[in-house]
């Protein structure tokens, strides 16, 4: 890659791990389903109006709009309310051995003993995460886990309508998601127009900053360079989003960096590292 590619991968990394506290900040003045659907719905309003797709593309786009929408964002959100913005990018990891297995079951892929390895390793970080003294309890941490799952099933998903462009799918799929996240904070939640009225611009600062920067933006540009580089150039470098998510939380929100954070941090990224490095090995196998 070029420096100025190079370069343009890290400032996604720095937008995708400034959006944990960005989340962090917004769900501290909205309840965290009605903030997104309020991403959701500003994402659509921005980019729906200069995209079509097909009759044909909309089940697929759908589908997508349950598992990355209403499933790992919403769960994301949530789990964001009850913990760190660090500890939250460190778990999100778990996305890639997700991916890892969910390739072994139904696409047929066969693991050997690096990607193994490198699954235990992840796990056994994510393990020292969750029992972490800044996990306040279990529930945020699994909900994070779960996030992840989706996150990984959302990457099978989207093979399905590659005949999307990755900006058109971000704004349907944010679209067909309004409504499903408007049904559950309408179900789980109260006090959404008193939020509404009394946020402060720091809230709505942040809620425009997750629809914004870290998805029209930060995945623009993201999509661009996968666009010129192959996959093993680009992907390993999102290992820093964590680092930079961990560093960002500790900056603005003065999140502690204790020991069992680099521990477990470590080990996640570590094991992600490896299966990561393997399938770039294997030709992304």
């Amino acid at each position: 890659m070029s420096v100025r590619d190079t370069l343009l991968a890290l400032f996604v990394m720095i937008l995708w791990g400034a959006n944990y506290v960005a989340v962090k900040l917004g769900v501290s003045e909205f309840p965290p389903l009605l903030l997104i659907t309020l991403r959701f719905a500003l994402v659509a309003v921005l980019l729906v109006p200069f995209y079509r797709i097909t009759r044909r593309q909309v089940p697929g786009v759908l589908l997508l709009s349950f598992s990355f929408g209403s499933a790992h964002f919403a769960l994301l959100f949530v789990a964001l309310q009850m913990t760190e913005a660090g500890t939250s990018a460190l778990l999100l990891q778990l996305g890639v051995p997700f991916s890892t297995l969910l390739g072994v079951v139904f696409l047929g892929d066969r693991l050997g003993i690096w990607r193994i390895s490198g699954l235990l390793v992840a796990f056994s970080g994510a393990a020292v995460l969750a029992w972490g003294p800044h996990v306040p309890a279990f529930a945020p941490a699994a909900l994070l886990i779960v996030s992840a799952f989706f996150w990984a099933v959302s990457n099978l998903l989207v093979k399905k309508v590659t005949d999307v462009s990755p900006i058109a799918l971000t704004g349907w799929m944010s679209l067909f998601a309004v409504p499903q996240c408007l049904l559950w904070t309408l179900l789980f939640e109260h006090g959404q127009i008193e939020a509404i009225q009394q946020a402060s611009l720091v809230g709505w600062g942040a809620m425009v900053y997750t629809a914004v920067g870290s998805s029209i933006i930060a995945y623009g540009l993201w999509y661009w360079l996968l666009g010129r580089y192959t996959v093993s150039q680009v992907v390993p470098i999102s290992l820093l989003n964590p680092v930079f998510g961990v560093i960002v939380g500790a900056w603005v929100l003065g999140e502690a960096v204790g020991p069992e954070k680099i521990a477990g941090g470590l080990l996640t990224l570590g094991g992600v590292g490896i299966i990561l490095w393997r399938q770039a090995k294997r030709g992304g196998a």
